[in-house]
């Protein structure tokens, strides 16, 4: 849960959509928060080791987006643990948003409201 003390901090790119559903959802339900840029910050390479330890890199990749897309073939067909890592810190695009994370240690990925609504408000 978050606090007025502890918001949850939001890690993603601004002009996603899907953060701006994300933050329409926080700001409507009074969910104290702090956003981080993840592509201007430059913390995803520091935060993907704790990130994959809590959910794993198979959830963190965005798979949907353009910047996979674009990737060549043998990048897709051949993604495991340690080529995914780095592909996410070298192209923060890659990750999934946003990414919150709240409470000791815990993280949602992606904008899902019943999760939301479960965990955060």
């Amino acid at each position: 849960m978050t606090t007025p003390d502890r918001p949850c901090l939001v890690y993603g790119i601004k002009n996603c959509d899907t953060m701006k559903k994300a933050f329409a959802w926080l700001d409507a339900n009074a969910v104290a928060y702090e956003f981080i840029d993840y592509k201007k910050a430059g913390v995803a390479a520091g935060k993907l080791p704790e990130w994959n330890r809590l959910v794993g890199w198979e959830k963190l990749l965005n798979r949907q987006g353009l910047t996979w897309r674009k990737l060549a073939e043998e990048q897709r067909a051949g993604i495991d643990e340690a080529s995914a890592l780095a592909l996410m810190a070298a192209q923060p695009t890659l990750i999934k948003r946003p990414l919150i994370e709240f409470g000791d240690a815990q993280l949602l990925v992606g904008f899902d409201p019943e999760r939301y609504r479960e965990v955060l408000a």
